[in-house]
């Protein structure tokens, strides 16, 4: 068989063009694999990324596991932007989000980890837990049938077990303090509120507290129900404790500044490369305009704590009382991913009226250095002594032309040193190593029905403080690998029995009673009260 001429050199053409793609196609392979892949598209940095996980998944001798690779990259590219910039997987954003919620769905318990078992601490009244008959106290021994004890009982699975979906079952089997035999009990799960304050209560006739917790998203609501119960019991002035409290969502701490507030008041602003300016005021509707006001911090107050403590100081509107804030200053925007994982990255930075900038100072990749500050400030003095402070920042100006610095954190109007008069090593080891904390609970466990007998703080401390629990825990920890220390524990002897007489008020009763038990003999307290007997407060520069 024979083939046309014609037709022939009609498709000479294609046949060439065809021929020369795949040559291409072939030679761009080779040069692909053997020529150092030395591609245009990686002369920029994201491509360059790109391509070398795909590179890697491509040539690399051994099977590699890609998205574990990334899991581990995107957290060490963040850290090198900043202390806050970080990477949530898809398995932990449901517990970093829930935080902050003012509920979730749960059993209705607190509880510890000791000995690698669970111990609930506290039974939610009239949470799934406490209808199905939980009691503080009971062990948790096995979750749905399967034993739950040993080197896998962490905080996190056990909150992986313990929490689900609104109406779902959970079975737990718990050992209860003198029986032998594990009770089964089925608890079907159900929506757990969750309080960002946890006392309200007067100090004396005229003044009420409030300690905030944490910033939340029903922080203000609840705000409000504690100063309309304080006021109904005659409140003439207010201290909010922001005390430890790490922060959480900005517009929870704008909209407390705003209660306290006149019209038009600059609150705080943010400000950031791609982010312009953002000034959050007040809008003059606030119930409490002229109520005195102390606000509490200490170095681990952080965030929105911030915000609301630098725009009571800026405007003049509140006395600052006890130690410099923690200095966390930076804006973070939630961005997700499909797979379900997170980051949250800086976009900005927050701003005090005054213009001061609340982030202290930081080298973008030395996180160990950041995190050592607190260590830093301890160890140069600033806990015990204002002189210690150092101001790196310029100076700003309130409303009324006081003097503030800027350089990071909030610096109090009123200095309050930690006391440290009896502390010493023992003291700080029993801290340390949880042994006070196990003995609390034990002591708690093993006198409970006892215990219970008594609904409010001041008589249970009583009775407490005449069973001599310092003796006790001293014998208990001894036993336990922390050797007695007679002249210590004679000069530290009312710290250790503060804690101790106060982890079981907490255990039997509820936080606000232990915030109570706290504050009787505490120094910042007294510094607060002070400030409403002489009349302290922010007055105009002279």
């Amino acid at each position: 068989m024979t083939m046309d001429k014609n037709k022939t050199n009609r498709f000479m053409p294609l046949i060439m063009a065809i021929c020369v793609i795949v040559g291409i196609i072939i030679g761009t392979f080779y040069a692909n694999h053997f020529s150092g892949n030395r591609l245009n598209i990686i002369n920029n940095g994201s491509s360059r990324l790109s391509n070398l996980l795909h590179i890697i998944d491509d040539q690399y001798v051994d099977t590699v596991n890609i998205n574990d690779l990334v899991e581990k990259a995107i957290p060490q590219i963040l850290s090198d932007l900043d202390p806050h910039s970080v990477y949530i997987s898809a398995k932990d954003v449901e517990t970093a989000n829930s935080d902050l919620q003012s509920s979730f769905s749960g059993i209705g318990v607190e509880f510890v980890i000791m000995q690698d078992t669970i111990q609930i601490q506290n039974v939610i009244k009239d949470g799934p837990a406490d209808k199905s008959g939980v009691l503080a106290g009971d062990k948790i021994v096995r979750i749905d049938g399967k034993p739950f004890v040993g080197k896998d009982v962490t905080n996190t699975e056990a909150m992986h077990r313990l929490k689900g979906p609104k109406g779902s079952k959970v079975t737990i089997g718990v050992q209860r303090y003198g029986e032998k035999d594990v009770k089964n009990i089925t608890i079907t799960r159900g929506d757990i509120m969750t309080k960002s304050i946890t006392a309200t209560y007067m100090l004396n006739d005229s003044i009420g507290y409030i300690r905030i917790k944490s910033f939340g998203e029903a922080t203000y609501t609840e705000m409000l129900s504690s100063l309309a119960m304080l006021t109904a019991q005659g409140m003439k002035g207010l201290v909010i404790d922001l005390r430890d409290n790490g922060g959480g969502y900005l517009q929870s701490a704008v909209n407390m500044a705003n209660e306290f507030l006149p019209q038009n008041r600059l609150i705080v602003y943010t400000q950031g490369r791609k982010s312009p300016r953002a000034d959050y005021k007040s809008d003059g509707r606030g119930k409490y305009q002229k109520l005195p006001l102390v606000v509490l911090i200490n170095e681990a107050s952080a965030s929105s704590s911030e915000i609301f403590a630098g725009a009571m100081q800026d405007n003049d509107r509140a006395t600052i009382v006890g130690r410099r804030s923690f200095g966390k200053g930076l804006v973070q925007q939630q961005i997700a991913f499909p797979d379900g994982s997170m980051i949250r990255l800086t976009i900005a930075r927050y701003y005090t009226p005054s213009g001061r900038c609340i982030q202290k100072p930081y080298q973008p990749g030395d996180e160990a250095d950041y995190e050592a500050d607190l260590l830093n400030r301890y160890q140069h003095g600033e806990f015990f002594s204002q002189d210690s402070i150092k101001h790196t920042g310029p100076a700003y100006h309130t409303v009324l032309g006081r003097t503030v610095y800027g350089g990071g954190g909030i610096t109090p109007d009123i200095f309050v040193p930690e006391d440290t008069t009896n502390f010493t090593s023992y003291y700080k080891e029993a801290i340390m190593n949880g042994l006070m904390l196990q003995y609390a609970f034990v002591y708690t466990d093993q006198n409970r029905p006892l215990l219970s007998q008594y609904s409010e703080m001041t008589p249970l401390n009583e009775y407490l403080k005449k069973q001599n629990l310092v003796e006790k825990f001293a014998n208990y920890a001894d036993k336990n690998g922390m050797r007695r220390r007679n002249l210590m524990i004679m000069k530290s002897h009312n710290l250790l029995e503060r804690f101790l007489n106060g982890r079981v008020i907490y255990n039997i009763l509820d936080e606000q009673a232990w915030n109570e038990y706290n504050n009787e003999d505490d120094p910042t307290i007294t510094a607060a009260l002070k400030v409403f007997r002489t009349g302290a407060f922010p007055k105009l520069k002279k």
